[in-house]
């Protein structure tokens, strides 16, 4: 199966080997409609989130489907040494600028591609999960740093997590991979 650009913008066409489908006729089924009526895409504000973001745009207008930008702030946990400081007011500062960029992302969307923001806070795979069951999400668009090694031990993969317990299709986006989508 192969994804390549349409001559429409923002438009995706799939191709099919002969090992992978035939041509209908009498004898086959009608091959399933796909379709799709949103799409989460969580981000981190990265380059690599960005690019996930025009993926999930491109699809979103090709199906007719809305888009849903997701940023999870990560909770922060009093350390002894910082006593001192307000961690309801750092944490709030931090939701209130991923607020702020959130809608900076936002308003680079297509005006034709109905789109809507949600913010949380705790664990990104936990709730980058939960909020497409909530939202009843037929798609998760993820970005992935690709971290390996010793980097991916101790970080984790956020997207390993929500390909391994997400409840819809997950569309993983490398950072350094063969585009079809352009910007």
């Amino acid at each position: 199966m192969k994804f390549k650009p349409a001559d429409e913008p923002g438009g995706v066409v799939m191709e099919l080997s002969r090992r992978e489908a035939r041509l209908p006729d009498e004898s086959t089924q009608p091959l399933p409609v796909f379709h799709l009526k949103k799409i989460l895409v969580p981000v981190d504000f990265s380059s690599s989130a960005r690019k996930a973001l025009h993926y999930g745009e491109a699809l979103a207008r090709q199906f007719g489907a809305s888009l849903v930008l997701l940023n999870v702030v990560p909770p922060y946990m009093p350390v002894p040494d910082l006593v001192t400081i307000d961690l309801v007011e750092v944490e709030q500062q931090f939701r209130d600028s991923a607020r702020k960029e959130l809608g900076e992302w936002q308003r680079t969307v297509a005006k034709e591609v109905a789109t809507e923001v949600v913010l949380k806070t705790g664990d990104a795979g936990q709730e980058i999960v939960w909020t497409a069951k909530e939202l009843e999400a037929d798609l998760i668009v993820l970005s992935t740093h690709g971290r390996t090694g010793l980097a991916h031990v101790l970080m984790g993969s956020t997207a390993e997590r929500v390909v391994q317990h997400a409840g819809c299709p997950v569309l993983i986006v490398r950072e350094k991979e063969h585009e079809f989508v352009t910007e």
